[in-house]
């Protein structure tokens, strides 16, 4: 189970650093689907992944000199969302308590999530016929980036396709200009979690499990970011709708699970 969940990590990592989604949006549905960790352990483990994988890709980026990450907007976004994903923590918490089983909460997660990666499928196949925006003001920025931080951290995939289209809708960003400025958002919205997590305390945690899937989010990070600079920007997009529908199915397919559980 070990290699599975490390190669999930691995593999999830690639396709978030090239499509800008983080990995989350893959490693928590199909570890929901094994069912063999509780959904508080999975966020957890999905979330420390996902920070890994976005701080050595914002990194290298910056050192590389080749990042597109618009401070103006990106910064003002990616503090919103470190406020967001601290409220979105706390709602989820809520959500759980309303139901005697953690599995409920699973299923509630697993069917918004349908729901958004749904929504971003259709948007991202008619985008070239929707109009876009260019926000600039400072409070539309934060405010906008406190729902991205919310939704995330709710639902623990990260940041995943929801930033993608916020940016390609809000901002009127091309392709690889989304995917570097979400890393960037999901680094601090992530960040700000994993330390309101730290400080709450956190269910115990399998320790190998942990540092592995960490270690493959680094991996998948430097492996996905050579591969986002050979490809063009229609690609990434085909790799994304792809992996929308296959995440669509695992979600239908986490409802009926924890339904019935």
């Amino acid at each position: 189970m070990y290699i599975l969940f490390f190669l999930i990590s691995f593999f999830a990592s690639i396709i978030g650093a090239i499509c800008g989604i983080g990995g989350g949006i893959i490693i928590k549905p199909v570890m929901d689907a094994f069912g063999v960790l509780d959904v508080s352990v999975i966020n957890f483990l999905s979330g420390c992944t996902v920070l890994s994988m976005t701080t050595y890709s914002v990194c290298k980026s910056f050192v590389a000199k080749d990042s597109s990450v618009d401070m103006k907007t990106g910064t003002p976004l990616a503090i919103g969302a470190a406020i967001g994903g601290l409220i979105g923590k706390e709602l989820f918490s809520m959500v759980a308590s309303l139901f005697a089983s953690p599995n409920t909460a699973g299923a509630v997660q697993a069917f918004v999530l349908l729901l958004i990666t749904l929504g971003t499928l259709i948007y991202t196949i008619q985008k070239d016929k929707i109009k876009t925006y260019k926000v600039t003001n400072l409070l539309a920025c934060i405010g906008i980036g406190l729902l991205l931080g919310c939704f995330s951290s709710f639902l623990g995939i990260g940041g995943g396709p929801i930033n993608l289209v916020v940016l390609y809708f809000f901002f009127t960003m091309k392709t690889k200009e989304a995917v570097q400025n979400s890393l960037y958002i999901i680094l601090f919205s992530q960040g700000a979690s994993l330390i309101s997590n730290l400080i709450s305390g956190v269910a115990s945690i399998d320790l190998t499990l942990l540092v592995g899937m960490i270690l493959c989010g680094i991996l998948g990070g430097i492996f996905g970011r050579k591969i986002n600079k050979k490809i063009v920007d229609s690609t990434v997009d085909k790799l994304f709708i792809g992996l929308m529908i296959v995440i669509i199915c695992i979600n239908i397919y986490n409802i009926f699970h924890y339904t019935v559980l």
